[in-house]
């Protein structure tokens, strides 16, 4: 046993001391200079490019095994034009050999100083950073065994960094399908204090386009990347004017990754961001001092099979939406949601309008010479159809509630709106707000699985005043009065021309205690001349007073028609039917009023006799026109007053002039049509 013990000590004493013969001969004997050539030959070969690297080339082995060089050159394969893939002005690595032995890193430094990389597209589509690779198949009865990864464990116990530096790195980007260039340059990174068991402290920054980027923080301990979790605190600043920082921690990254984290966004201004990367800003808006201010903090858990986002507060401008999201199985998602917004002016975020209707016109005249010159090159293709996929494997559950809304000048408050999706139709319902001292509620419906998407809508309003919604929504005081409407609509398609001709629906609008503005239709009843601008004008506007207004109609393919719109006020009664096309936005309407005898309140709907003048309302919507039905006055007094007197009727009673009376009712016909 002695001998044995003696002979192992003497192997294990002169192992020791060739391995210490080794460090301190090999770099004095061996000519790292006559294997450079070599060394670059075989990496040209590997890589399918050019490489070199100076003659600085020196290797050490004790007290540290090392690395270093300078100006080191790869070029790109051929067929690009760029020279240089990658460049480094200098490298140094030093890491210390015995602890290896123990899977124990000790690296002293490790320096790459001013590399330069430039990534090329060719118009051809080919990359420059490909490298040749010979993939090995895999055997057809190989099989993973189940676990595998949950069983690998880092390859090292320990890990200790002193210096980890990239300095004054440079990206360049070219693409010349595109014919951009982009280029990310001073590129700087410093990881401190690295090892397994305590955070590693991490700085970088870098120049995108003449701009800043920075990160800072900490990330780890990494020693229990395996099973996590893995801390973060990250700060990103960019463009001198957003500030972002992410606190959280990786969850189980080498076997379920996933990542629970709390984000905070600074308030930035988008447009300026816009700006300092020298680009227009995407979104031309009514208000141009809109998207100038955004904020947003939120909690977020996520892995491959959920994300959930709570505590969720978006500042954007004046407005504040609180929010919560979850979603689940992301192949067939499950999306539920709960948005409250305080206010928000729907109309300061919308394209603006042109003032000038002759450029309008003259847009109008080139898109359509440019329509006819396509027409005539080429034939119309078929018109790609929408995928409502997505919406159809979309299953969703939310509430949306909005304190304050304006929408087409229209001033909202206390939007509530439930949605419900599932198999590609959406019930939107209910859906209740108030507005100008009255409220709406109603529900609606979109479906998705057809090609062309229908949807339908059923609205009740409740006691709004009608005045002030028609002066803000369309800048106009025509009408007046406490309104109810009972409104079922069902349309097609996505395109505001398609739901015009697919639209149809029925309801009923009752306007009480109002007026009708611009018209004086007891004036026109009196007086047929200072109603049609024959007489001279008054210096009041003429209006309507009515008790009640009510317009029963149907609309079938974007023709509405009313039978009977009636209007009852103390001195007037009036009968309307006809119809509006709102496809070709013409009207075509007959209005027959009656003057009322005497006075007996609102509830008075006895016939009364008068002077009947009906009114013809034709033309289009934005000029409609008036005029008096003077073909059927003149038939009905002729009819009341002459053929149905009865000194006439005695008259023509005889039988010598009964056929002069057959004769004249003929020619009255031909004269007044009926």
């Amino acid at each position: 046993m002695k001998k044995v013990l003696k002979w192992g000590s003497i192997v294990i004493a002169s192992l020791v001391v060739i391995i210490i013969a080794a460090i301190l001969i090999i770099p004095r004997v061996v000519d790292v200079q006559k294997y450079k050539p070599e060394l670059e030959k075989r990496i040209a070969q590997a890589s399918g490019r050019p490489f070199s690297v100076s003659d600085d080339l020196r290797l050490s082995v004790f007290p540290w095994a090392g690395i270093s060089f300078s100006d080191l050159q790869l070029g790109n394969v051929k067929g690009f034009k760029e020279k240089d893939f990658l460049k480094v002005k200098s490298f140094e690595a030093r890491i210390k050999l015995l602890p290896l032995l123990f899977k124990d890193i000790q690296v002293k430094k490790f320096i790459l100083n001013e590399p330069r990389m430039v990534l090329v597209k060719n118009k051809d589509g080919r990359v420059n950073w490909e490298l040749p690779q010979k993939t090995a198949q895999p055997k057809k009865d190989e099989k993973i065994p189940a676990g595998k990864i949950s069983e690998t464990s880092l390859p090292i116990n320990a890990l200790w960094v002193e210096d980890f530096s990239i300095k004054n790195g440079e990206v360049l980007w070219i693409d010349h399908t595109s014919g951009t260039r982009k280029q990310v340059s001073n590129i700087n990174l410093n990881l401190q204090e690295v090892s397994l068991d305590r955070p590693v402290q991490l700085k970088f920054s870098a120049v995108l386009d003449g701009q800043p980027v920075s990160v800072q923080g900490s990330v780890g301990p990494l020693g229990n990347v395996q099973q996590g979790p893995v801390s973060m605190d990250l700060t990103l600043t960019a463009l001198n004017e957003l500030t972002m920082r992410i606190k959280g921690a990786l969850k189980n990254p080498a076997v379920s990754p996933g990542v629970e984290l709390d984000l905070n966004v600074a308030e930035f201004s988008p447009r300026k961001m816009a700006a300092a990367l020298g680009q227009t800003f995407p979104l031309q808006t009514a208000d141009p001092h809109v998207l100038n201010r955004m904020t947003l903090n939120a909690h977020i858990k996520a892995d491959s099979k959920n994300l959930s986002v709570s505590n969720g507060i978006l500042g954007l401008d004046e407005s504040k939406l609180n929010f919560s999201m979850n979603a689940s199985d992301f192949s067939k998602p499950s999306v539920k949601f709960d948005l409250d917004l305080n206010q928000i002016n729907l109309d300061r975020y919308l394209p603006p309008k042109s003032d000038e209707k002759s450029s309008a016109k003259q847009q109008d005249q080139e898109t359509k010479s440019k329509k006819m010159e396509m027409s005539k090159e080429s034939a119309p293709g078929p018109i790609k159809k929408a995928d409502y996929t997505p919406l159809r494997r979309l299953i969703l559950d939310g509430q949306l509630k909005i304190h304050t809304l304006i929408a087409n000048k229209a001033k909202i408050q206390d939007v509530i709106l439930k949605i419900h999706a599932k198999n590609g139709i959406f019930n939107m319902d209910p859906l209740k707000l108030n507005m100008y001292q009255g409220n709406v509620s109603g529900k609606a419906t979109l479906n998705v699985t057809k090609d062309m998407p229908e949807s339908n809508i059923s609205l009740i309003v409740s006691k709004v005043e009608s005045g002030p919604l028609l002066r803000d929504v369309l800048e106009k005081d025509i009408l007046e009065g406490v309104m109810q409407a009972d409104v079922t609509l069902a349309m097609a398609g996505t395109d505001p021309t398609v739901f015009k001709k697919t639209l149809n629906g029925k309801g009923e609008l009752l306007f009480n205690d109002g007026a009708i503005k611009g018209i004086d239709l007891a004036g026109m009843v009196r007086n047929v001349q200072s109603a049609f601008g024959v007489a001279e004008k008054s210096d009041q506007k003429p209006k309507t007073d009515f008790a009640e207004l009510k317009a029963p109609f149907t609309i079938a393919n974007g023709v509405l028609n009313t039978p009977e719109t009636s209007l009852k006020s103390p001195l007037l009664r009036v009968i309307a039917n006809g119809t509006a096309d709102l496809v070709k936005e013409t009207l075509d309407f007959r209005v027959e009023p009656r003057i009322v005898g005497t006075i007996k309140g609102q509830g008075d709907e006895k016939q009364r006799s008068g002077i009947m003048v009906p009114l013809l309302v034709t033309g289009n919507f934005s000029s409609p026109k008036f005029r008096p039905d003077l073909k059927s006055v003149a038939k009905q007094q002729f009819q009341e007053k002459v053929l149905e007197s009865e000194k006439v009727k005695k008259i023509l009673e005889k039988d010598e002039l009964k056929h002069l009376q057959e004769t004249t009712k003929g020619l009255l016909k031909g004269v007044f049509g009926q």
